[in-house]
Protein backbone atom coordinates (compact mmCIF):
# COMPACT_ATOMS: atom_id res chain seq x y z
CA UNK A 1 0.00 0.00 0.00
CA UNK A 2 1.32 3.62 -0.79
CA UNK A 3 2.34 5.58 2.63
CA UNK A 4 -0.24 7.77 4.51
CA UNK A 5 0.05 11.23 2.55
CA UNK A 6 -0.96 14.67 4.54
CA UNK A 7 -2.24 17.74 2.69
CA UNK A 8 0.38 20.77 4.01
CA UNK A 9 -0.08 24.17 3.74
CA UNK A 10 2.81 26.07 2.96
CA UNK A 11 1.84 29.98 2.11
CA UNK A 12 -1.16 29.89 -0.18
CA UNK A 13 -0.21 26.58 -1.94
CA UNK A 14 -0.87 22.79 -0.39
CA UNK A 15 1.25 20.24 -1.44
CA UNK A 16 1.28 16.59 -0.04
CA UNK A 17 3.85 15.21 1.71
CA UNK A 18 4.51 11.84 3.60
CA UNK A 19 3.00 11.45 7.21
CA UNK A 20 5.88 10.70 8.66
CA UNK A 21 8.14 13.76 7.28
CA UNK A 22 5.09 16.03 7.53
CA UNK A 23 5.20 15.16 11.39
CA UNK A 24 9.50 15.40 11.81
CA UNK A 25 8.76 18.87 9.90
CA UNK A 26 6.07 19.98 12.70
CA UNK A 27 8.69 18.43 15.17
CA UNK A 28 11.52 20.53 14.52
CA UNK A 29 9.36 24.03 14.15
CA UNK A 30 8.17 23.39 17.56
CA UNK A 31 11.44 22.76 18.97
CA UNK A 32 12.89 26.13 17.35
CA UNK A 33 9.53 28.18 18.35
CA UNK A 34 9.99 26.43 22.51
CA UNK A 35 14.00 27.75 22.20
CA UNK A 36 12.92 31.32 20.54
CA UNK A 37 9.58 32.28 22.69
CA UNK A 38 11.66 32.43 26.36
CA UNK A 39 14.34 34.25 24.53
CA UNK A 40 11.84 36.66 23.17
CA UNK A 41 10.57 37.45 26.54
CA UNK A 42 13.38 38.08 28.13
CA UNK A 43 14.25 40.54 25.64
CA UNK A 44 10.79 42.11 25.68
CA UNK A 45 11.52 42.63 29.69
CA UNK A 46 14.50 44.77 29.27
CA UNK A 47 12.74 46.58 26.37
CA UNK A 48 10.07 47.73 28.24
CA UNK A 49 12.23 48.67 31.40
CA UNK A 50 14.38 51.16 29.00
CA UNK A 51 11.08 52.63 27.60
CA UNK A 52 9.44 53.19 30.92
CA UNK A 53 12.96 54.71 31.92
CA UNK A 54 13.12 56.61 28.94
CA UNK A 55 9.31 58.21 29.78
CA UNK A 56 10.25 58.81 33.22
CA UNK A 57 7.77 56.20 34.61
CA UNK A 58 8.53 53.78 37.55
CA UNK A 59 9.78 50.03 36.28
CA UNK A 60 6.59 47.45 35.96
CA UNK A 61 5.90 45.75 38.91
CA UNK A 62 5.52 42.14 38.31
CA UNK A 63 6.96 42.15 35.05
CA UNK A 64 9.54 39.78 35.92
CA UNK A 65 7.43 36.78 36.63
CA UNK A 66 7.89 33.71 34.71
CA UNK A 67 4.78 31.69 33.63
CA UNK A 68 4.58 28.11 34.84
CA UNK A 69 5.59 25.34 32.91
CA UNK A 70 3.99 22.48 31.92
CA UNK A 71 4.92 20.04 34.58
CA UNK A 72 3.70 22.75 36.78
CA UNK A 73 0.59 23.18 35.81
CA UNK A 74 0.14 19.71 35.77
CA UNK A 75 0.71 19.45 39.13
CA UNK A 76 -1.47 22.21 40.19
CA UNK A 77 -4.15 20.31 38.06
CA UNK A 78 -3.85 17.30 40.01
CA UNK A 79 -4.00 18.95 43.22
CA UNK A 80 -6.95 21.11 42.39
CA UNK A 81 -8.59 17.62 41.08
CA UNK A 82 -7.94 16.16 44.80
Amino acid sequence: SPPAKAMVCFGNMFMELPKQQTKEMLQKDQECLDEEIPSLRRELRGKVNRLYEAQGKAELKGFNLKPMSSEEMKLINRILEG
